[in-house]
């Protein structure tokens, strides 16, 4: 980024190329909506891009993208009105899109299924369960990095992983459960 900031068109390719596919998948897996989605993750490298100039190098950049990321994703669920947040919850276009397992055929039906449970599962999460679980899991953050871009402690960036992980592991094996009961 400082090479970036310094002039190197060329240094804002690579952190673009790096960072472009995680990112996006933070976003849509956030909300659910590809539209809101790309929009969100262009606002985010335009961000980046007015920030350049006075970009000072105080914690690693994918700190400092991610930080710019959650704080979009703040600004838009304070903008959205509680009853559109909801109707757009009930809408299927709403559901995280994972990997489509169905596509691999090493993937068993088991696999598949238990897959299908985990997107149902973090989509019940708590959103600042779901953000913590989603930046460790997705992107590989530790729990230090994700407290600082969420603004949070240590220990409470530690918690939200922890809480996110157990319910995931609890709600799965328990629709895990039902589903093999009725199998």
């Amino acid at each position: 980024m400082l090479d970036y900031a310094a002039g190197d068109a060329m240094a804002f390719e690579y952190l673009y190329r790096k960072h472009r596919g995680a990112l996006y998948r933070y976003f849509v897996r956030q909300i659910g909506d590809r539209q809101l989605a790309e929009d969100l993750f262009q606002e985010t490298w335009s961000r980046v891009i007015k920030a350049a100039p006075a970009y000072e190098a105080t914690a690693k950049f994918t700190t400092w993208l991610y930080r710019i990321a959650h704080n979009l994703l703040v600004d838009h669920v304070r903008a959205v009105k509680p009853v559109d947040r909801f109707s757009d919850m009930q809408s299927a276009d709403a559901e995280p899109e994972f990997e489509d397992l169905s596509a691999d055929p090493g993937v068993s039906l088991e696999e598949q299924q238990k897959s299908r449970l985990l997107r149902e599962c973090v989509a019940l999460l708590p959103q600042v369960q779901k953000e913590a679980f989603l930046l460790n899991c997705e992107t590989g953050f530790p729990a230090r990095v994700v407290a600082d871009i969420v603004g949070i402690s240590h220990e409470a960036g530690k918690s939200r992983i922890r809480y996110a992980y157990q319910s995931l592991k609890d709600c799965v094996a328990g629709k895990w459960e039902a589903y093999s009961g009725r199998a």
